[in-house]
């Protein structure tokens, strides 16, 4: 019986079946050190007297499972994170997309949504969101939740104004949003050019194709061969020519998809080859 979230390896094993057997979330690619601990933590946090009860209530109590999938997930973001990254999209990425007639790019495991406002803020000074359209995707429906609702707490717009100078910005920040309270609240104008949906990486397909896409500090918890699947779906999803940016610890270098990416500069940034 575990005590004070000493979640064991057998447990990881046995929620891990449960959860796929009865919610269809399949979380058998995770990496089962990263698992561990999140378990371990809810465990502790919820104050579970035994695993019987936890394995019980994530089972058969669709509110709290709906908790644990916020919990076992990884849900840290922050509007223009790394702004050396984003300072790369705007200068060079995104206005090689300008020749296409419509763009599509896809943004997976978006979270609570801070990168797909930053994405639709370079591209609205780019002059290309009327013709862009970002499907934002998370096998979280909560964190989806309150991406589409485009507010974001006021207290964080300092250093996301920051973050946005740094990376190129040449606007004022606060042009974006409207104080409401504690809450920032997004033009809704952004909003409009954004799909949020749920997507399962390690059980659905692809739905589209893209010239972008971003995955960004998401496969660093997924085993190699559940990232060497990811990437594949990455790559049908992605048109000839079509980017693809990961995390900072993150590459497609020895997988299945490399001989047919370039890099592009320094960050974390492939090409696809023309076929």
């Amino acid at each position: 019986m575990p005590q004070n979230g000493n979640i064991t390896d057998e447990h990881v094993e046995i929620l891990v079946n449960d959860v796929l057997e009865q919610h269809g979330y399949d979380f058998t690619g995770y990496s089962r050190a990263s698992l561990k601990r999140r378990l371990a933590r809810l465990y502790t946090l919820d104050k579970h007297v035994s695993f019987a009860e936890f394995r019980y209530k994530t089972l058969n109590d669709n509110v709290y499972f709906k908790h644990f999938v916020e919990g076992v997930t990884v849900n840290v973001t922050e509007m223009f994170r790394d702004p050396a990254f984003y300072r790369l999209l705007r200068t060079k990425i995104l206005p090689s997309l300008n020749t296409y007639p419509f763009i599509r790019i896809w943004l997976a495991g978006c979270s609570t949504g801070e990168e797909a406002y930053s994405i639709a803020i370079i591209l609205k000074e780019l002059n290309l969101l009327h013709k862009s359209l970002i499907y934002a995707t998370d096998i979280n429906p909560t964190v989806l939740e309150k991406a589409a609702s485009g507010m974001f707490p006021l207290s964080q717009m300092k250093s996301y104004s920051e973050n946005y100078i740094a990376s190129g910005g040449e606007k004022e920040f606060s042009s974006y949003y409207t104080a409401n309270y504690s809450l920032a609240k997004f033009d809704t104008a952004l909003k409009a050019k954004m799909i949020f949906s749920t997507h399962n990486l390690v059980s659905d397909r692809s739905f589209n194709e893209f010239q972008l896409i971003l995955c960004r500090n998401v496969l660093i918890y997924f085993d190699r061969s559940l990232q060497f699947s990811v990437l594949q779906l990455f790559d049908q999803s992605l048109e000839s020519l079509g980017y693809l940016a990961l995390g900072t610890k993150e590459t497609i270098d020895f997988s299945p998809i490399s001989p047919v990416y370039e890099r592009v500069g320094t960050d974390k940034i492939w090409r696809k080859k023309s076929i």
